[in-house]
């Protein structure tokens, strides 16, 4: 089959000799991908951030498709289901599961202390092949993947699988108050989100922080927030306090995670030297920006072992931290609705459909922020077979 093939920092290749996957345990199931999507954590990746990525694995944790082949447990699907399947893979019966901390599975990804099984991330998130391919074997697919609402548009329903409910837990586990004024770092599309799904929480003003003036334009008009160059500023952080008369915002959102610009130190230790897991200049920002009592949120994502940032200000500040990785069969319910009740229609960030044969061009696009791209989408040879 057609896959992408991870050779190694800043390089893929379009592999169209990688073998089809199989059923493996009886809870297996077999999907024909008929959409999937890069996400900016798969630039992590890309980008060699995170631990153990290894040569030849195929990334890709938002996709749908249709069930090919399902094995001998599986109850709820059955072949010719189109599906969209969250980025979680999760087995519904561990501590965590029973909790709805489906990002947190540890059934799925026993060897990790901290982190549940993902599709097409790293060894560190239990060494899944993802859906930048023309199939994919999921896992506990009685659990997670769910079968698309007739109507719903099939770009909006790949977008379900990771970002948009990404988006929405950002904001959610940020306790918005009415009236609260929201910061969100990172003008990407899990930032985009987040921004945009704070006025649902009753924000009563939302600020943007980017670097890059056609995200910041599209932060305008998609969230409907100001949105600020930190280039243009001697010191974000002074930026903010002064925006805010002086008290600090009653939120911040990091919507960028280890991948940040913004500060050599950083850079140099986090992405040069790697003695810090990645770039943590934009949880510094959010951190200091942030009014007493304040409460911080982390979508952004961040791998082992450590980062350089202000403990001692979070403390003494007295500022709640919330974090984890996105519950998605927690959210689906509400994010449908959400959706098929034209609340939003988040298939507006998606700017660039290539087929999968260009996934290295892809990548290469995404990484360098060309084209103003904000979300690309990838179209398998095989996806339009799917629908016959």
């Amino acid at each position: 089959m057609l896959a992408m093939n991870f050779r190694g920092p800043f390089q893929i290749r379009a592999d169209r000799n990688r073998p089809e996957p199989e059923i493996k345990h009886p809870n297996d199931a077999i999907v024909r991908v008929t959409r999937s999507l890069i996400c900016g954590s798969d630039l992590h990746l890309y980008h060699g951030l995170v631990p153990d990525t290894r040569v030849g694995m195929t990334f890709g944790h938002e996709f749908t498709g249709v069930v090919e082949e399902v094995g001998s447990g599986v109850q709820k699907l059955k072949v010719g289901d189109h599906v969209l399947v969250p980025f979680n893979i999760a087995c519904g019966s561990c501590p965590h599961c029973k909790q709805e901390l489906y990002g947190n599975c540890h059934e799925s990804n026993p060897e990790a202390t901290a982190v549940g099984g993902f599709f097409g991330y790293a060894h560190t998130g239990g060494g899944y092949d993802g859906g930048q391919a023309e199939y994919v074997r999921v896992p506990y697919a009685d659990v997670s993947p769910t079968k698309i609402p007739e109507g719903m548009d099939l770009e909006n329903a790949v977008l379900l699988t990771d970002v948009v409910p990404t988006g929405y837990q950002a904001a959610e586990q940020a306790g918005i108050q009415k009236g609260d004024t929201v910061v969100v770092f990172g003008a990407g599309p899990v930032g985009l989100l987040a921004a945009r799904f704070a006025w649902f929480f009753g924000a009563g003003r939302v600020i943007v922080i980017d670097h890059l003036e056609y995200r910041l334009e599209f932060a305008r008009k998609f969230s409907l927030a100001e949105a600020y160059n930190f280039k243009e500023m001697n010191d974000p952080v002074l930026f903010l306090k002064k925006a805010t008369d002086w008290f600090g915002a009653d939120v911040c959102i990091d919507a960028v995670g280890c991948d940040a610009t913004g500060s050599a130190l950083q850079n140099i230790t986090g992405k040069g030297l790697l003695l810090q897991a990645g770039n943590a200049t934009a949880l510094h920002w959010a951190i200091n920006s942030l009014k007493k009592g304040g409460i911080l949120s982390i979508i952004g994502v961040y791998g082992p072992p450590w980062n350089l940032v202000s403990v001692g200000s979070l403390m003494n500040k007295g500022i709640t931290v919330r974090a984890n990785q996105a519950s998605v069969k927690r959210l689906l319910p509400k994010m449908i609705d959400h959706i098929m009740s034209g609340r939003i229609n988040p298939k507006e960030i998606i700017t660039h459909r290539l087929p999968l044969e260009e996934v290295p061009d892809a990548y290469r696009m995404f990484s360098k922020k060309l084209d103003n791209m904000i979300k690309p989408l990838l179209i398998p040879p095989r996806a339009n077979a799917s629908f016959a």
